[in-house]
């Protein structure tokens, strides 16, 4: 597991990992032996859609995001922000990386995502409009529903639980090791 801390922000004194009684019994957590800081290293919530383009035949939006080696296509994902709800995050998110506007949203679930210390709240949002990618994204591709196929790591279950649920069978493709997408 990483850690964002190696130094007590309070203190500057050198983390450990020291176990502690806490509510659900003992638990080792990175504690500051000075002051009793804990980097409680708690999961960040991330937003993602399964963008359904309205204008164009229901078409299915996945991007390549800049920073990827491969030429993996995922779903728009973004941080929620501070202040904000989870669906006007993830509407922020798909205009700021595509610039469309989101006519309909419904989630699609919840999902673990542990390798990144993660939770993905995902989705199904129908979109509109000229699609124009932010630098964070390299390219986008538009699917039909029936030919995308899931991948077995975060939002990658997302698209399989939307596919299902506008009864299609997810096909399932094998990512490389530690692919980059969520």
């Amino acid at each position: 597991m990483a850690y964002d801390y190696n130094y007590c922000p309070n203190c500057a004194t050198s983390l450990q990992l020291l176990a502690q009684l806490e509510d659900g019994g003992e638990k080792s957590r990175l504690r500051c032996p000075a002051c009793a800081f804990t980097h409680w290293n708690n999961p960040t919530p991330v937003l993602a859609a399964v963008i359904e383009m309205a204008d164009r035949d229901g078409q299915v939006l996945l991007a390549r995001n800049a920073a990827w080696a491969g030429r993996m296509f995922a779903l728009i994902t973004g941080f929620m922000e501070a202040g904000e709800t989870p669906e006007e995050g993830v509407a922020r998110e798909v205009l700021e990386q595509t610039s469309l506007k989101i006519d309909a949203l419904k989630l699609i679930g919840v999902y673990d995502f542990q390798r990144m210390n993660q939770i993905i709240i995902a989705y199904h949002a129908v979109a509109r409009g000229e699609i124009v990618l932010s630098p964070e994204l390299a390219e986008y591709r538009l699917y039909r529903p029936e030919d995308i196929k899931c991948w077995r790591a975060g939002t990658g279950y997302a698209v399989a639980d939307w596919l299902t649920g506008r009864g299609i069978t997810p096909q399932w493709v094998d990512l490389p090791p530690r692919a980059a997408a969520a």
